[in-house]
Formats: C-alpha cells, sequence, structure tokens
C-alpha cells in the first residue's frame, strides 16, 4: 500500500515543473502546499480532470483531508520515529539509484541475456592459457601458439587431432573441452559473446578470456526447453560393483518400477529405497534443472518425458538405475520474472559494463566528456611490462601529467588515474590491458556520476515532489492504520467521517482558489 512506482511520473505533465515554486495553493495548519505540489499529485491520479469544476473541488476537498491527516500524525511524533526515518532513507537510496540510471537501456542489455536464453549451444575449444596476471609481452608467445593452432585447423587439419597433439605437448598450460550444454551467464562474457554469435560448424580465432586464448568450434545450437522438475529414485551400484551386481541392481529396478506402475507410492519408495539421501527425504524431489546440468542418461529419460506423473523406465548412470517422475513439465520462465534475476547477475560482475553501458554513455555526453588517446596509450604502453597494480606500474604513472580526459569542464591527469588504480582495483581481468580499460571505465563512471548527483535536483526537479509524497504516505498509512483501518470493516466509514470533522476543527485550512484557477487555465 506504499510503495511508490517511479514509473507513474509519466503521468505528470511539464507544466507542473515550470510553475512559480512560491505559489501557495492551500494552507493547512499554517503549512503551505505549492501549486507543483498539487498538480503533480492531481496528475498522477489519472481519473482526475482538473478542468471541471466538480472534479477540481472535489480533490481539493480529498487532498486537504489526506494533509489533515498528515499534520495530525506529525502532532502525534510519528515523524520522529526511528522506523519512519529508515523507511524515508531506503526510499531516498532507492529514488536516487533509480534516477542515477538509465533503465531502458539496462532493459535493453537484459533482454539480450534473455533472449539467449531461448537457444542452448553445444561447443569445442582448445585452451592455451595464461599466467594468473598477464602483461602484454607474456601473451606473444601464447597467442603466436594459439594462432598456429588455428590455422592449422583452417587449412584442413581435424580438430581433435589437433587438440589432443597440443595437450600432449604441454598438458599443464593447454586443454581440450567438449561442452555439452552451454547457456547464457554460464561462463565468461567473451567466451559467450563469441560461441552464441558463431555459425554452426564454424572455428573461431583465438579468444582472449582472462583465462587465456581460446579456439572454439560450435559443435550445435539447440532450442532450450527451460527447466524441469522431477523426482527420482535410485538404486545405487555398491562401490567396486561387478557385472553381477549391476544386474542384481537392474532387476531390483524394473521390480520397483513394477510396483510403481501398478500403484505403490513414489514419494514413499523413494523415503525407503533411494541412495539420494537429499532428495529421499523429500519424496525423491530435485530441484528443478535444464539440460546440461545433470549426467546425460538420466537427463535424456527425463527430459522425454511429456505429462506430470509419467514414469521412466529404469535409466542406467554411472551411480546406479533411476526411475524417474515427471513433477512439472519444462518451461522457459517468462521475461518479467527472470528480469530481476538476469539484472542482479549482470550488476555483480564483469557484464555490469553492458548493463550500465547506457547510461555511461549519457553521462558522457552530457558532461562533455572528450579523451585523450594519446596520453591513455602511455599508461597502456606500460601494460606491457608492469600489471597496473604493481608498485613499479604506480611509480612510473604518478610521474605522468598529460590531461587523460576532460569531463564537464575539469580536466583529469594521468597520474590522478593511477592513484584510483592503486586506491580501487576492482576487476578480475587478469590481462593488464583489460584489466585497465575496466578500471579506467569504473573511474570515468564515478567521476560522472558524483557530477550527476550533484546536479541531481535540477536535473530532476520532481525530486522533492516524489520525497514528499512519500513522506507524507508514510505518516497516512501509520495514522489512519491507528485511527481507522485496525477497527472492524463495518466501523471505518463512520470512523474517517468523524474523524475527519474533528480535524477540520481543530486544524486551520485555508485554499487559494485564484492560484488553482490560473494554473489551470494555462
Amino acid at each position: 500500500m506504499k510503495a511508490l512506482f517511479l514509473s507513474s511520473l509519466l503521468l505528470a505533465g511539464t507544466s507542473v515543473f515550470g510553475m512559480n515554486q512560491d505559489s501557495v495553493v492551500m494552507t493547512v495548519a499554517g503549512k503551505p502546499v505549492s501549486i507543483n505540489e498539487f498538480l503533480f499529485m492531481a496528475e498522477k491520479n489519472g481519473a482526475v480532470n482538473l478542468s471541471d469544476q466538480k472534479e477540481r473541488e472535489s480533490f481539493v476537498e480529498l487532498y486537504k483531508n489526506f494533509k489533515l491527516k498528515v499534520v495530525e500524525a506529525e502532532e502525534e511524533g510519528l515523524d520522529k520515529t526511528a522506523s519512519f526515518k529508515e523507511e524515508l532513507d531506503e526510499y531516498r537510496s532507492q529514488l536516487t539509484a533509480d534516477l542515477l540510471s538509465d533503465k531502458e537501456g539496462e532493459d535493453a542489455a537484459v533482454r539480450v541475456e534473455f533472449d539467449r536464453m531461448k537457444e542452448m549451444v553445444e561447443c569445442t575449444h582448445i585452451l592455451f592459457r595464461l599466467p594468473e596476471q598477464t602483461v602484454s609481452r607474456d601473451t606473444v608467445a601464447v597467442y603466436q601458439e594459439a594462432m598456429e593452432a588455428y590455422q592449422r585447423i583452417q587449412n584442413g587439419e581435424d580438430f581433435e587431432s589437433v587438440a589432443k597433439e597440443y595437450v600432449a605437448r604441454d598438458p599443464k598450460k593447454i586443454a581440450y573441452e567438449h561442452v555439452y550444454r552451454l547457456h547464457p551467464m554460464q561462463t565468461i562474457k567473451a567466451f559467450e559473446n563469441m560461441v552464441f554469435t558463431m555459425p554452426i560448424g564454424s572455428v573461431s580465432a583465438p579468444v582472449r578470456t582472462k583465462l587465456g586464448f581460446h579456439i572454439i568450434r560450435l559443435d550445435n545450437r539447440l532450442p532450450n526447453p527451460g527447466k524441469i522438475q522431477v523426482a527420482h529414485i535410485l538404486l545405487a551400484f555398491p562401490k567396486n560393483a561387478t557385472a553381477e551386481d549391476t544386474v542384481k541392481v537392474k532387476a531390483e529396478a524394473e521390480q520397483l518400477y513394477s510396483e510403481l506402475k501398478n500403484g505403490a507410492d513414489f514419494a514413499e519408495k523413494a523415503k525407503e529405497l533411494s541412495a539420494d539421501p537429499k532428495s529421499a527425504v523429500r519424496g525423491g524431489v530435485l530441484p528443478a534443472f535444464q539440460p546440461g546440468t545433470m549426467v546425460r542418461e538420466f537427463e535424456a529419460a527425463a527430459f522425454q518425458l511429456k505429462t506430470p506423473g509419467e514414469l521412466s523406465q529404469p535409466v542406467k548412470s554411472r551411480f546406479g538405475y533411476h526411475i524417474i517422475k515427471l513433477i512439472e513439465a519444462p518451461q522457459l520462465p517468462e521475461y518479467a520474472l527472470e528480469k530481476k534475476r538476469l539484472t542482479r547477475l549482470m550488476a555483480q560482475g564483469e557484464r555490469n559494463f553492458e548493463l550500465y553501458k547506457a547510461f555511461d554513455d549519457k553521462m558522457k555526453k552530457d558532461y562533455g566528456y572528450e579523451f585523450y588517446p594519446e596520453a591513455y596509450a602511455e599508461l597502456q604502453a606500460l601494460c606491457d611490462d608492469y600489471f597496473p597494480t604493481d608498485t613499479a606500474f604506480y611509480n612510473r604513472a604518478k610521474e605522468m601529467k598529460k590531461p587523460l580526459f576532460r569531463l564537464n569542464g575539469e580536466v583529469h591527469l594521468q597520474d590522478e588515474f593511477a592513484y584510483y588504480i592503486q586506491r580501487c582495483p576492482f576487476s578480475a581481468k587478469t590481462y593488464s590491458g583489460d584489466f585497465m580499460q575496466e578500471i579506467y571505465d569504473l573511474f570515468v563512471r564515478e567521476l560522472a556520476t558524483i557530477c550527476e548527483r550533484k546536479d541531481l535536483k535540477k536535473n530532476h526537479p520532481e525530486f522533492d515532489l516524489l520525497m514528499g509524497e512519500y513522506r507524507d504516505g508514510i505518516l497516512l498509512f501509520e495514522i489512519s492504520n491507528r485511527k481507522v483501518w485496525s477497527k472492524p470493516m463495518s466501523e471505518q466509514k463512520a470512523l474517517d467521517e468523524a474523524w475527519i470533522a474533528e480535524l477540520s476543527k481543530k486544524y486551520p485550512v485555508t485554499v487559494n482558489w485564484d492560484v488553482l484557477n490560473k494554473a489551470i487555465e494555462k
């Protein structure tokens, strides 16, 4: 009931913010109500037509009663409580964060990941590993080796044969992996961006990630059925099982399957017999999962089930024999349900630069960002020999005084950025140039956000109106709950009317109809 949504600002017209801030439309208990506030609230209430005399008078009466209740809440000290201050501060932080963002841009970035969820890919890659912290000179030999392997594959040699040869040559530094099912948000951004845009059968040139250089082959691209939920009963193989043990467990599984088909309770049998203790206590029920999560045999059998309640034949895996029961058929989530989760995940990792790109670009434009590439190149050259967090990097960079960029009319020098790297080294990148680039982007974003915070009320004149609305809303909720809403429903209307009559006698109210009528005429 107390929640307010920023999207409701769309209902507010520009006329609200063009009025004289000193114009007072109403005074309640000596406290003025500006015409801006009054029209703002009226325009948010889309059902009010202030050009109609009756509706205008009705809304004035409604707003007067609202303000009377707020004054009463203040008289009772409800605006002094710790809970009130905490809730108002929380809303101020939320509102500030909402205004310091580009929601449309964030939505577009999240939709890219959501749309990718409709597919899953199968791929194979060769990884040429880089050291944990890598400067530019360290990448040359590794890149050359990766390019050599890539060229051999491009010239017609078999991908697997080339991969196995290189792994045999140096298994500590080179790896070869087949990824059966890969979903968005499951791997490093650069790898994902490549593999989800490749044609089937194609092989990528070396792609650098924080792990090293990858040569990727896209083997297949499949529709993603979504998450499925099943229950299972596992009859496990004994340790070091013999062929005789396997036959015995299979026979037990077939007997159990027959009993279940004839009406035995699946959940009870799972609790009694299943060798998977975590699911057994829940009647065999497993958390929902998507393809690529379980062992292949289990997964294939599960996704073949179509009707809730349907049972699989005994399915053999390396663990034993499973009997699977479909609880909920696979389905992809709706965007509205996934948006919050995806936004949170993107905000926490390297994808935050994609999530906030629209806002970053807008701030740069609004505050006249100008980049000096030659000065940046000098810092980049240090990355050939030193990692940006190394003392040697800072000792050299702190002596560099050239302008690096201009923002909001202020020039920021190379040494200022070098100090920022030491103070805020918040990047997971392991290649020195990528690490410095991420920190640079964060540095520019932080300075631009500081500028925007300073100009917040100038750029968003609705801020104070929204804060006032939320403040009064909290007080209205609390005082109304005490006086009226906590009472039986049948009594509430009469109690509210009596309360308003009492408040009208207690607190003086004046309405400046001239100010209101002139504002509406405009």
